[in-house]
């Protein structure tokens, strides 16, 4: 791993960058040791071939880049390149799509890279002239499993992937699913608390694998079927929070006519909502292309295809005004492997705005995280529904 001048101004540079508009916190940073570190691994692969310029279109491929750094870092590596098809990035969070640009625009390099849109996911287009893949390992693997997947079925076969993460929550699961695709995986030593996993040479068997996501299965105790690309959460499963919120489905709003269902993962509660009220239409909005289009196929695969319709977005921010009647909110409060509110937060603002006076805002929560206040303040009088041993459900009325 190289240790220059150049290295060193760049991550310099790469301090600068802002996590706006993604979630925001004191111990949330825009850089880490892990993005320096791929970048320091990856150095002189990123570099353009200069023996065949016409390689060079979508030879570096980025992944899930959060805020800029990866993407403006392979730029950075190779200054004198200014073709912008050679740094190809894909990213499923729309947040990150908007923080690169606004980092990128800082960095005078807005026009320097291609993005790949997220709706058509990790397909031959995006990976078929890849010889260099930059991605930060997921906390899931079945996120990782369909990463590597598509980058073995569709790359190159002399395509090298660099995934790095925290050396703390990297795990050996990590090492098994690059190596069920690749037949050379090794791991970088540790620089930055980080670490990256090198793999090459794609197995010939993974060319021919069939897809293994988007996964399939029928969750029984509520008669329906759940369709999950790997970066959902919960994947096919009934999570408990949304179990328990399904338990109230037939008190809300009893009258409404629009409904939203705002982070809507795998699309359990609009398909659900929309199920169980003929005439109602249901929006499933989320920032994540995998959430959305996990959404929009378990909708079809109920029938429930044209009584949802699914929306990518940053916190409703598309949706007018005083649109809705209902809007329901399973809220997380990771962001990545870091506890964090903000996002619940952004979510509470969004249906405070969308929602028409009257309406109501029903909601499902840890309940030591004691947002029945935070609802009060900033959408209106709020009453608990149900408590069980873990999660709180809350009725909010937005206010007049």
């Amino acid at each position: 791993m190289p240790d220059t001048p150049e290295l060193d101004a760049l991550f310099q540079s790469l301090d600068s960058l802002s996590r706006f508009p993604g979630t925001q916190g004191p111990e949330l940073f825009a850089v880490d040791g892990v993005d320096r570190l791929l970048l320091a691994e990856a150095f002189d692969d990123l570099r353009p071939d200069p023996a065949d310029r016409a390689s060079d279109a979508g030879s570096v491929v980025v992944l899930d880049d959060a805020f800029g750094a990866l993407t403006l870092g392979a730029l950075s590596c190779a200054p004198g390149a200014t073709d912008p098809a050679r740094v190809v990035v894909h990213q499923d969070w729309i947040t990150a799509e908007r923080a690169l640009d606004i980092n990128a625009e800082r960095f005078g390099l807005s026009d320097a890279y291609t993005r790949h849109p997220a709706e058509r996911g990790l397909d031959a287009e995006l990976l078929g002239r890849a010889r260099v893949v930059l991605l930060r390992l997921p906390k899931s693997l079945d996120t990782l499993t369909e990463q590597v997947q598509a980058i073995a079925r569709y790359a190159p076969a002399d395509v090298t992937v660099y995934a790095g993460g925290r050396i703390k929550h990297m795990t050996r699961g990590m090492n098994e699913v690059l190596g069920q695709s690749f037949g050379d995986v090794r791991a970088s030593l540790g620089r930055f608390k980080a670490r990256a996993l090198v793999a090459r040479s794609p197995l010939p068997s993974a060319r021919t694998l069939e897809p293994t996501f988007p996964r399939r299965a029928q969750v029984g105790e509520i008669a329906l079927e759940v369709v999950a690309h790997g970066g959902v959460f919960a994947g096919t499963r009934l999570d408990i929070g949304t179990r328990y919120l399904l338990e109230f489905l037939d008190q809300m709003a009893p009258d409404a006519a629009q409904a939203i269902d705002v982070g809507c993962g795998t699309g359990i509660l609009a398909t659900s909502l929309a199920r169980a009220r003929p005439g109602l239409h249901v929006l499933a909005s989320d920032q994540s292309a995998a959430a959305t289009a996990s959404t929009a196929a378990t909708a079809r695969a109920n029938s429930m295809g044209g009584a949802v319709t699914v929306l990518r977005d940053d916190a409703l921010s598309t949706c007018p005004d005083a649109c809705a009647d209902l809007v329901v909110c399973n809220p997380p409060f990771h962001s990545g492997t870091a506890l964090h509110t903000d996002a619940a937060h952004r979510m509470f603002a969004a249906a405070a705005r969308v929602l028409r006076p009257g309406g109501e805002l029903w909601t499902v929560y840890n309940s030591h995280l004691l947002y029945k206040r935070d609802l009060g303040r900033v959408v209106g009088p709020t009453t608990m529904m149900g408590q069980n041993p873990k999660f709180t459900v809350t009725r909010t009325v937005r206010r007049g």
